[in-house]
């Protein structure tokens, strides 16, 4: 049932026995457990593939083609899967991500199912927040925990440059629309493009911060559309201190880290022992993390990926419709799990940049 990925590709109809049958040497646990002693109980799932922006290190100018709305899961398809993955597999935090979620229609019968569920994960969404204004309250009504918010830079101009849409007012609306909705917790994830915005991160700390939003810088990665990515041309997590160096003092934190991608620094002013708050960079190109990820990943099509820089997956919405039962599903789910590599090989000189983007994937 592992599948390699074509955009677009074609379900196979599947014989789904054989395929579900565990290695002999797999340990005997439900829980979504690798070779490496990992086991992922953060799962991460984009909703569609679609998006309402054309960023410069994601998408190409004209877009990607997009898959057919039956060829997505549905409502009741994403539900039964995070139910197997919650109630079975171990699964403890759920993240639906896209593309962009807010395109999906039906995103707080989502969301409100998927809060339902019995034992409840704690549920978060990654948002361009452009729609936001009009759906925080809902989405808070339908409990869900937290926001995730992308926003490269407070200058119209350079958001309009990155994004090739003028709609910054609008993200910086459904910030607002979200706090006043009652989120707490709002992240806000920041790329750095070297010429561009990289002169704006100390800006953007020092934004993040009056807001009372935890701002994360997002190392570029090798999973653009046009390939164009670089090493060179990335900024690094050690340029990234540096930049923000230049207006705070960053010290690590010291609460242990427990598998979370961002490492966490505390910020304060030069020569202060005020604490104004947290920053994190997540660095997995320079400082890879995965030794201890613990994530898990389901396409739009309800494919199952154990890394984002996988060049296979497995197939699970095929076999559902096909009326595989739970214990099928979630044995295909951990025989993917199981082949999980020790990590990304993004610095080995075989690396080879995954078919699919980070939009068709899922952030």
């Amino acid at each position: 049932m592992t599948v390699a990925l074509g955009i677009p590709r074609t379900r196979q109809s599947a014989v789904i026995t054989d395929a579900a049958t565990l290695p002999a040497d797999r340990p005997r646990t439900d829980a979504l457990v690798d070779r490496f002693g990992r086991a992922a109980t953060d799962l991460r799932i984009s909703l569609t593939d679609k998006c309402n922006l054309r960023c410069t290190y994601c998408m190409p100018a004209e877009g990607l083609p997009s898959q057919p709305v039956d060829a997505l899961m549905t409502a009741d398809e994403i539900r039964r899967l995070v139910g197997i993955a919650v109630t079975t597999l171990g699964v403890r935090q759920v993240r639906f991500t896209g593309g962009e979620p807010l395109l999906r229609a039906d995103l707080i019968d989502i969301v409100s199912a998927c809060a339902s569920l019995p034992n409840r994960p704690e549920i978060s969404l990654t948002t361009n927040a452009i729609g936001l204004g009009s759906r925080a309250g809902k989405l808070a009504a339908a409990r869900l925990d937290r926001l995730n918010i992308s926003l490269d830079s407070l200058h119209p101009d350079v958001f309009a440059l990155l994004t090739r849409r003028p709609f910054l007012q609008r993200v910086l609306d459904g910030i607002t629309a979200a706090g006043d909705a009652g989120f707490a917790s709002i992240k806000i994830n920041a790329v750095l493009v070297r010429g561009v915005n990289d002169d704006q991160a100390v800006e953007l700390l020092d934004w993040s911060l009056r807001s009372g939003h935890q701002l994360r810088f997002i190392e570029q990665m090798p999973l653009d559309a046009d390939h164009s990515w670089t090493r060179d041309g990335m900024v690094t997590a050690a340029q990234i201190r540096q930049i923000l160096s230049e207006g705070f003092d960053l010290t690590p934190d010291s609460a242990p880290r427990d598998g979370a991608p961002a490492e966490l620094w505390q910020v304060r002013r030069p020569g202060s022992d005020l604490l104004l708050g947290f920053v994190g960079i997540i660095a997995s190109v320079t400082e890879p993390f995965c030794d201890d990820c613990r994530r898990t990943r389901l396409t739009a099509e309800g494919g199952v990926r154990s890394c984002l820089f996988s060049n296979d997956e497995t197939d699970l919405l095929g076999p559902m419709r096909a009326g595989a039962d739970d214990e099928t599903l979630a044995r295909l789910w951990q025989g993917e799990m199981w082949r999980k590599t020790a990590g990304h090989q993004v610095n080995s000189p075989d690396f080879v940049q995954p078919e699919r983007t980070m939009s068709a994937i899922g952030g």
